[in-house]
């Protein structure tokens, strides 16, 4: 009888520092996933991407800092641009989007500056012109295309 009422009061035990643990973690998590959303800064711009007012703003973008992946979005809050930075200066794949969140155009930066084989396209989905750029500069023969609708 005894060895069970001492099995119960250490099974009470075991749940109690149980309870307290997962409390503990919850709160610890709770605070760890929602701080970096609070330090993170709406940066209002305009339609040369120069920061603004939010009444002036055509676009904004999360975060002062422009490394690695960087969203732009339309200020009614569809995407605009994907594009990534590498010490400040476009760096790798250029997504834009139609507000409708359509993709319009894909290229490629090398150190700022647009290189390699650039496409734009209508909405919904049929391509508009493609070509390359090398050192910024269009080069080569660009292909336009026409929408034909049917």
């Amino acid at each position: 009888m005894f060895q069970d009422l001492e099995q119960n009061n250490y099974h009470k035990l075991f749940i109690n520092y149980l309870m307290k643990y997962f409390l503990t973690f919850s709160f610890f998590c709770l605070i760890f996933l929602t701080s970096p959303l609070q330090s993170q800064e709406i940066i209002w711009l305009d339609e040369n991407l120069e920061k603004t007012s939010q009444e002036k703003a055509d676009f904004y973008r999360i975060d002062e800092k422009l490394e690695g992946e960087i969203i732009y979005y339309y200020k009614k809050r569809t995407k605009f641009r994907k594009v990534f930075y590498s010490k400040g200066k476009l760096n790798g794949m250029f997504y834009e989007y139609y507000e409708t969140g359509e993709l319009k155009e894909t290229g490629y930066y090398v150190n700022g500056l647009k290189e390699g084989v650039w496409k734009e396209f209508y909405k919904g989905g049929k391509i508009k012109s493609k070509g390359k750029y090398a050192n910024d500069e269009k080069v080569g023969i660009w292909k336009m295309f026409y929408k034909n609708e049917r």
